[in-house]
């Protein structure tokens, strides 16, 4: 598979670092990161005003319909500046979640409102510690009602609506599970926010007692859409970390390069250099995997859930490498509060159980493998 950007896609990714340079510099991350604001409401303004909240919604509910492609390129640039917005459980799980199952009255009332920078959505599923499953999902739906509690549910505390994994069987199997769609405002619904590694992304409890919810997608199939949900925002959120690697890997470079000992730049020194070197690998490596979850994410490929899976495997390791050894090149300084170390080590160690941990996605990898090999 040979697979690059376009140049317009390019173009689209130097945009969104030059307006993130700008709109979203250290200073505006750190606002939020000390409490001072829920997120960053100008610079989520200022993505609905540049069109990228809405490019992969199609023109028919007010979104660019640029595609998927143009939606990872961003997402690259939202990791690279740790951008505190909503925007992964808005964009990668709330409106991917309408495109594949919402009805055409859901999407007209939701979409729009996202693209607009007017709506905040999330995906409530985790109910606790684990991984995704269906046997994990405990709250029940009951003649149009919810009753039960989510957490961690990403940016709960400030969404709009939830769209909600829900048990409407007692069967055991994947089809006991529905989902639906719920207005948070509404009544019946009580929010707590959670402390969390990463205040810059927000994470909340939801609990529903007698809520009234919608249905999404058919009776029963809430199982099949989730997993399908899950594969697209695992390309997705793959983006934003290899956005951080590359950042941090950078961050290390230029600190090496200014850093004098011994009279000479730290980065002369073998055991740095050879730091730096595995960093770039790890960060590479995962591109590559990211660029095979890009094409088979854009072109619907049948080997989505398995490149899907590898670029999350590999995104995360780099990330996670690359912050911690970032980290480790600061010497001392990297673990004060002053320098910016410590915000993209949270940030990577946050995002690595976002969608469920990395164990999680090398048996997913590993079983979708072996299905395919048995086939």
């Amino acid at each position: 598979m040979n697979f690059d950007f376009s140049d317009d896609q390019k173009q689209l990714r130097d945009q969104a670092r030059k307006f993130l340079a700008e709109k979203c510099p250290p200073k505006a991350v750190r606002a939020v990161l000390d409490g001072k604001a829920p997120y960053d409401k100008q610079l989520w303004k200022g993505l609905a005003e540049m069109g990228f909240l809405g490019v992969a919604i199609p023109e028919d509910f007010g979104g660019a319909g640029a595609g998927h492609l143009e939606l990872c390129v961003i997402a690259e640039e939202m990791g690279r500046a740790l951008a505190p917005v909503p925007f992964s459980s808005t964009v990668y799980l709330a409106a991917e979640a309408l495109l594949l199952a919402g009805s055409e009255a859901q999407k007209r009332k939701w979409l729009p409102a996202i693209a607009a920078g007017e709506a905040i959505g999330t995906l409530a599923l985790f109910e606790g510690k684990g991984n995704p499953s269906p046997q994990a999902v405990k709250l029940t739906a009951s003649a149009g009602t919810l009753n039960g509690a989510k957490k961690p549910v990403p940016d709960g505390a400030i969404a709009d609506f939830a769209i909600v994994a829900a048990r409407t069987g007692s069967s055991g199997r994947e089809t006991d599970v529905s989902l639906f769609l719920v207005d948070l405002k509404a009544g019946g619904i009580e929010a707590k926010a959670l402390t969390n590694i990463d205040p810059t992304r927000g994470q909340a409890e939801l609990s529903f007692k007698n809520c009234k919810a919608e249905p999404l997608g058919a009776s029963g199939e809430g199982w099949s859409i989730i997993s399908r949900l899950l594969d697209r925002a695992a390309v997705l959120i793959a983006f934003e970390q290899v956005g951080g690697a590359d950042r941090t890997l950078e961050m290390g470079r230029d600190y090496a390069l200014d850093r004098i000992a011994f009279g000479r730049p730290i980065g002369s020194f073998q055991a740095v250099k050879h730091m730096l070197a595995d960093m770039y690998v790890s960060a590479t490596l995962a591109r590559s995997n990211c660029y095979y979850g890009a094409w088979a994410l854009s072109s619907d490929a049948s080997e989505l859930p398995e490149a899907a899976a590898a670029a999350r495997i590999s995104a995360t390791q780099a990330f996670q490498h690359c912050a911690k050894n970032n980290t480790q090149v600061h010497g001392g300084m990297g673990f004060t509060w002053e320098f910016d170390c410590h915000m993209y080590y949270r940030r990577a160690n946050a995002m690595a159980l976002g969608l469920g941990s990395l164990s999680y996605w090398e048996d997913a990898l590993i079983d979708r493998m072996r299905k395919k090999n048995a086939a």
